[in-house]
């Protein structure tokens, strides 16, 4: 009995290491949706490679204004793409999705980060699971959460994190990045606490939205929690992006 479950968990997890295991659709992501399709060809008719598509779904994502709203259920692509903004989980299923309709394998990757990463946006801060996005490219896995935060909250949070002192906050770090080059890893964190934080991919790495939140480390409370803090969020992301419009913050 053992040897057949070892050997179930060994065909399973060398599956899961073929690229070609992760360009695949889910009942969250359904990549035949036209609209899904349309956006994604737009995005990458000009490019001449992988990394040049890549950059190209991965900047129109990022570009999406960072938001939070009241849901009971995750959003699919297509949701997300009319909606014009979303969260780490709505954005990170748009980002997959269209990936995968142009033939580059994505992959979401859970990272659990300190409580204190999330100060300024939160007033009683815990651990948090975070999706980060991980992107087969030139033959290895190359990972980014930072699709997450648009240009103009990046620049409202680092401006607050300056003038408060604090090594991090907001949900980013001060020695983190802000984008990703498709070269390598870029996390809101930096390397070493995103290093130090992410789980193993032989548990740790998810198809879609739905398989990351169906994860111990993302209970139901947690779901319950962020839709009782969403009200707070929003005053708090609002403010931000009220300070980048008047040009209170500055780039660093």
């Amino acid at each position: 009995m053992t040897t057949d479950e070892s050997a179930e968990n060994r065909h399973r997890r060398a599956a899961e290491d073929d690229p070609a295991h992760w360009l695949a659709p889910t009942d969250l992501l359904d990549l035949e949706d036209v609209k899904v399709l349309l956006r994604a060809r737009s995005l990458t008719q000009l490019c001449k490679s992988e990394r040049e598509k890549a950059l190209a779904i991965y900047g129109y994502v990022k570009r999406l204004p960072f938001s939070r709203q009241f849901k009971l259920r995750l959003r699919g692509p297509r949701k997300v793409l009319e909606a014009g903004c979303g969260d780490a989980l709505d954005k990170v299923g748009l980002l997959v999705a269209l990936l995968r309709i142009v033939e580059i394998p994505a992959r979401i990757r859970h990272m659990e980060l300190p409580g204190e990463i999330l100060r300024g946006l939160i007033s009683r801060t815990a651990p948090t699971a975070r999706p980060v996005a991980e992107v087969w490219l030139g033959g290895t896995w190359l990972a980014t959460d930072t699709y997450i935060f648009d240009a103009a909250y990046m620049a409202a949070a680092r401006y607050r994190l300056q003038e408060q002192g604090w090594e991090c906050g907001y949900g980013i770090h001060k020695a983190g990045d802000s984008i990703w080059g498709g070269l390598g890893n870029a996390f809101l964190v930096g390397e070493a606490i995103a290093a130090a934080h992410m789980k193993p991919v032989a548990s740790g790495v998810f198809e879609d939205p739905a398989a990351f939140i169906a994860t111990p480390e993302y209970r139901l409370t947690h779901v319950i929690h962020s839709n009782l803090k969403v009200l707070s969020l929003r005053k708090v992301i609002r403010s931000l992006r009220d300070e980048a419009m008047s040009g209170t913050p500055k780039s660093y």
